[in-house]
């Protein structure tokens, strides 16, 4: 089939999904298209890298970004704060119940001061503090969590199958050769092949979850459409997944599937602290193997790849002998400039900008403080998860995410980096974590409370059981104040 031909037919496909789909809510805001063009660029392609546009240099580049992408994600958060200036978003609240976050995102400003590169790391901060404002949009939402799924079907829909196109009409945008081994590369409409397993990581976890919940009602026409909806993104999901040959993103989306496969079991629901106290433990028994008895080589050589963690081992070394400040770091997304990255570039690890492992990266930035402060986020959002895991659905997803975010960053460094995995992340679990368990994710009539009296209640009986009809359905009569 002629490129061109498959352009138009993947055009004119996308359109009827978006247009028929049977999982569309079609109550959604319009504003849901902010979050979602910010985090389509943040999972696949900088809109200057979409465009085709260059700014020089691959450290130019790192330095000085790209005018395109400033105008374009500037004009994504103003949209964002119009939106939610617009909602009346209650700060005060957001700010309490995410204390842990905000104290990270704020030592990160802060750390610009003794950066050697502050002005860079400056507008690093304010480039990622869109993350979060689009995050406020989804959770500012009136139904924030039919908001959630709405975003994440929709990047779904765009980018899984425009990765499809791009490998396979468009060899020269969506295949690249490694720069270690020469061989070939599967990008998709992402820039790695690690970016293409991320995706596929956050696509595949999102549609067993979504499967999972609506499993039971399978016997309902338009729940079989949904699921028949779900299987195809699910088989086209993997495929990507396999020709990405991410390891990492691979054995994670194992990962995630069995959390979300144990979270659904009955077993799960009648004793729940066996899978809160097993998610940790799990982790905890991987450091010791991991780092104790040195299983990831041993795991690596037996599957054909290299012990080294194809050259992570030399990564680690290289970084960590710049001697950076321990308690502090070098400042917000400043290790990986100047002469620290041509000693790095000189070293057995080559040509890398990334640590490939989160908690390493966060520690070069931050210091032990930064990572301390994570530390604080992800025990309290493990809390707030596990604490609405029976009356939340979208608590089981956060779960999965938690946990997968737990083993990526062990190999690898974007998911701290305000990329796709962590934004995906943060958005589940601050939605979940302001909302109180006795607000339900699935959808429900809207009624009008009415406040009862203490001494209008009696043996459980609501106050509005006695109050006038019209008045509990929303009803005045004719001529009342």
């Amino acid at each position: 089939m002629p490129p061109s031909l498959a352009t138009l037919l993947w055009f004119i496909l996308t359109l009827v999904l978006f247009r028929l789909d049977p999982a569309k809510d079609r109550d959604a805001s319009p504003a849901l298209w902010i979050p979602t063009a910010w985090i389509f660029f943040t999972a696949s392609r900088l809109p200057a890298q979409w465009l085709g546009a260059s700014v020089g240099t691959a450290s130019q580049a790192m330095e000085e970004g790209n005018p395109i992408d400033r105008l374009i994600f500037s004009g994504l958060m103003i949209l964002s704060i119009v939106v939610l200036m617009s909602r009346s978003f209650n700060w005060n609240r957001f700010f309490s119940r995410n204390f842990a976050l905000i104290a990270l995102i704020a030592f990160a400003l802060v750390s610009a001061v003794w950066s050697d590169f502050p002005l860079v790391s400056a507008k690093r901060w304010f480039r990622d503090l869109g993350n979060y404002f689009v995050i406020l949009v989804v959770f500012s939402d009136r139904r924030p969590f039919d908001a959630v799924v709405t975003v994440l079907r929709r990047l779904c829909y765009l980018l899984i199958p425009v990765s499809i196109l791009m490998i396979k009409y468009y060899p020269n945008l969506g295949k690249v050769f490694s720069f270690w081994t020469g061989a070939a590369e599967f990008i998709g409409a992402t820039t790695s092949k690690n970016m293409l397993g991320v995706l596929c990581l956050v696509s595949g976890i999102f549609f067993c979850w979504d499967t999972l919940n609506r499993w039971r009602d399978r016997k309902d026409k338009q729940t079989r459409k949904i699921l028949i909806l779900n299987g195809a993104f699910i088989w086209m999901t993997l495929w990507l997944l396999n020709l990405s040959n991410s390891a990492t993103s691979t054995v994670c989306l194992a990962i995630g599937c069995l959390v979300l496969l144990a979270a659904h079991t009955k077993f799960s629901r009648r004793h729940p602290s066996f899978l809160k106290f097993m998610v940790p433990t799990s982790f905890c028994i991987y450091l010791i193997l991991a780092f104790g008895l040195d299983i990831n080589g041993d795991l690596a050589g037996a599957v054909g790849r290299d012990p080294t963690l194809t050259g992570r081992s030399d990564i680690w070394k290289a970084v960590l002998s710049t001697h950076t400040n321990p308690i502090v770091g070098a400042g917000y997304e400043s290790f990986w400039l100047g002469d620290r990255l041509t000693v790095i570039w000189r070293s057995p690890a080559g040509h890398v900008n990334e640590a490939h492992n989160g908690y390493l990266e966060l520690y070069l930035s931050l210091g032990l403080v930064g990572v301390s402060l994570l530390f604080a986020l992800l025990v309290s959002s493990y809390r707030i998860i596990c604490k609405k895991l029976s009356s939340l659905k979208l608590a089981s997803l956060g779960l999965a995410l938690w946990t997968v975010l737990l083993f990526y960053n062990m190999t690898e460094s974007a998911a701290f980096k305000g990329q796709l995995l962590w934004v995906i992340f943060l958005l589940v679990v601050i939605t979940v974590s302001v909302h109180s368990p006795i607000e339900r994710d699935d959808r429900l009539p809207q009624t009008v409370t009415v406040k009862a009296f203490p001494n209008d209640v009696r043996e459980g009986v609501a106050a509005r059981d006695r109050v006038r009809p019209e008045l509990v359905h929303g009803r005045m009569p004719r001529g009342a104040a």
